[in-house]
């Protein structure tokens, strides 16, 4: 039954975001896009939102009523997924992340504070450092085994923030990579532990596609740690290092190039990119 928690945020999801979405437009909270327009921003305190009010049913029922509608292990990685969206929602507000002139990335980051400047980006780093650490504890692994699986869990996160350049990029990475793993595994255990967020996640890229909603740092920094938590809880020890391997050189990679451009020129990565995209 701890499927349910997907069905059950993804109904709820379907019902207000669309209507949110467009009271935020009204309101002005909203964001210039890459083409100019203004969609609601920042979505990613929706998703949160909505996954918090589809928890309240769940966990209640889950207890009193004896249901096995939400896996265990989720608790363990709660405050870790919770924490570095309220970091990204920082980031949104404070650091300006919609903003072209912002600081990006760790080099611009460590250039802000170089400079006196407030860089939300260095609060983040630290404090998702503590998150991950924390969340990553006690579970008996070795010391070299702790540290892979902390930097696999910090690395997701941060790489899924920096593919947030266009709509729908990251929510459709976020589903590639999840496809592969339960297929890889043959499992659906990390839709049944991560099902309360995922469902908010299908409706915003929607949302995103059509641009009528932004992630911004606070949705980018949610889907990145529901993907670093589904490689922990789904691969083995060597598998996360190979994956480990892989978010270091795009990593590395989308700090000196540009994402976007790489993915312009080749033509299997565009075709993805652009599937569901206004044209």
């Amino acid at each position: 039954m701890s499927l349910l928690a997907l069905a059950l945020s993804l109904a709820l999801a379907a019902a207000v975001m669309p209507p949110w979405c467009d009271d935020m437009i009204r309101t002005g909270l909203t964001a210039e896009n890459w083409r100019g327009r203004a969609p609601a921003f920042p979505l990613g305190a929706l998703l949160v939102s909505v996954s918090l009010i589809a928890l309240a049913p769940l966990a209640l029922l889950d207890d009193r009523a004896d249901l096995d509608l939400l896996e265990p292990e989720l608790l363990r990685w709660l405050g870790f997924i919770l924490g570095v969206a309220l970091l990204g929602l920082l980031d949104d507000m404070l650091g300006r992340g919609h903003d072209c002139d912002a600081p990006r990335g760790w080099r611009g980051h460590a250039r802000a504070l170089a400079s006196g400047r407030l860089s939300t980006g260095a609060i983040k780093a630290v404090a998702a450092f503590g998150l991950a650490a924390f969340a990553v504890s006690g579970r008996g692994r070795e010391s070299l085994d702790y540290l892979a699986d902390l930097a696999l869990l910090l690395l997701a996160t941060n790489l899924f923030n920096l593919l947030d350049l266009r709509p729908g990029r990251v929510e459709k990475a976020f589903f590639l990579l999840l496809g592969g793993l339960m297929i890889g595994a043959w499992t659906v255990y990390p839709v049944e532990l991560l099902g309360v967020f995922i469902g908010p996640v299908i409706v915003g890229a929607a949302l995103t596609l059509r641009e009528r909603a932004m992630l911004g740092d606070a949705g980018a920094n949610l889907i990145g740690a529901l993907a670093g938590v589904a490689l922990l809880v789904t691969l083995g020890d060597e598998a996360r290092l190979v994956a480990l391997a892989v978010i270091v050189a795009l990593t590395a990679y989308g700090e000196f190039r540009s994402i976007s451009e790489a993915i312009e020129r080749l033509p299997l990565l565009r075709s993805l990119d652009a599937v569901g995209r206004r044209p």
